[in-house]
């Protein structure tokens, strides 16, 4: 988990530009352009507002879906994220009392990419959901999308005192919609729905990207299910504290950690594939306060590493990581790739049915620490890949379990 935080204003390229007034429910749109026919989004959105398949939306800057605020994207929509880095990132932020419904199906998944990315609204309607022009190893074009709750969350400040809230990274102190956390663990921030994240993470400061997907503080009334994450350029996905469960994950070719969670995540992530990360499989840490709660991983399989990626540890967790580990198996394990604590001094982890593709001879070389019943050598998958067609990863012949 990172603590620096970039700047990012609004920006305006070209095209046309829906622009939110605080007192309007409804955008003013002017005409898209010949140059993109690109829609360009440059205010924050403070009513009910709808974003059509027909249309291609670019996020101009830091969009905000504000407090009480709702936003609805159409199954089939593509938005693209303009390019640049610091404070030139943009992000579609979800502050705490915003909505968003984005709640796509599997012939029409709603794709967030970058401008650089050729896909059209034509490409999704013929069933095709790859770039035209992009690499699936691509990063750092734009930012990502962040979701913020009201749930609880583990954090503390400079001084150790337990905090209730906390600025999410990437977004200036300054700017309170940056703020997640509280006490409403059933708090709901709509619907995220077979959606494709490609492409992000741009870089906001030394040493501090966007990650595909955050989600901070988020409540368990939200539905989290059939998301794809490709070519971010930091964490794929990160729990940042709250209650939100997860279904359905893909997480392809990211340069840092698959699956992240901070600050006492007690929700559950079930069924998921984690492909070719550049940083660790897994990095699962452990409260950063004094309030505990646990969470729980289950029905993976993952490809550690192939001839072009080795990612980092199988499994990285903390001495104080409140974690069960459950029926995953890991597969494409190069030499000095370890699950790096099988013992607790502090925290609560647990391993169920871990299953490393090895030799049984050499299982142990494979983890840091006690071989514990709970991990085993084998070569049997344990994620339902079956739901997956709808993603690139699947079109592209990348989900090999």
């Amino acid at each position: 988990m990172k603590r620096l935080f970039g700047l990012l204003p609004f920006i305006v390229l070209s095209s046309a530009v829906i622009m939110m007034s605080s007192c309007d429910d409804e955008p003013t749109v002017t005409e898209p352009t010949p140059s993109t026919g690109n829609i360009v989004v440059t205010q924050n959105i403070s009513g009910s507002t709808t974003w059509t398949k027909d249309n291609v939306y670019q996020l101009g800057g830091r969009i905000t879906v504000l407090d009480g605020a709702t936003l609805t994207i159409e199954p089939g929509t593509i938005i693209k994220g303009e390019a640049g880095t610091g404070p030139n990132s943009t992000v579609l932020l979800v502050a705490r009392g915003g909505t968003l419904i984005a709640d796509g199906t599997a012939s029409e998944p709603i794709i967030f990419t970058s401008v650089a990315d050729e896909i059209t609204p034509a490409d999704v309607a013929s069933g095709n959901f790859a770039s035209p022009n992009l690499d699936p190893n691509i990063n750092g074009l734009w930012g990502g999308v962040i979701v913020l709750g009201n749930a609880t969350i583990s954090a503390s400040n400079d001084d150790d005192v337990d905090v209730s809230e906390i600025a999410i990274e990437g977004i200036p102190t300054s700017d309170p919609n940056g703020l997640y956390g509280g006490n409403v663990d059933n708090d709901n921030s709509g619907v995220l729905r077979y959606i494709s994240i490609r492409h992000g993470g741009t870089l906001i400061g030394a040493g501090n990207e966007i990650n595909g997907l955050t989600l901070g503080g988020v409540g368990s009334e939200t539905i989290v299910d059939h998301i794809e994450i490709v070519a971010n350029q930091d964490d794929g996905v990160e729990f940042f504290g709250g209650t939100v469960n997860a279904t359905n994950m893909v997480v392809w070719n990211v340069g840092d950690d698959g699956i992240d969670t901070d600050q006492s995540w007690a929700g559950t992530l079930d069924n998921f594939v984690v492909i070719t990360p550049s940083g660790h499989n897994f990095e699962l840490d452990g409260p950063e306060g004094t309030f505990e709660a646990g969470h729980t991983i289950k029905n993976g399989s993952v490809l550690a590493s192939n001839e072009d990626v080795v990612s980092g540890d199988l499994i990285n967790t903390d001495d104080n990581s409140i974690v069960s580990l459950e029926n995953i198996y890991i597969t494409g394990i190069a030499d000095g790739q370890i699950i790096n604590r099988t013992e607790y001094t502090e925290g609560n982890g647990t391993f169920t049915n871990i299953i490393l593709d090895v030799d049984p001879d050499s299982l142990a070389n494979y983890v840091d620490g006690t071989l514990v019943p709970g991990i085993s050598a084998g070569a049997t998958p344990q994620a339902n890949t079956g739901v997956f067609g709808w993603t690139w990863a699947s079109q592209a012949g990348a989900i090999v379990f």
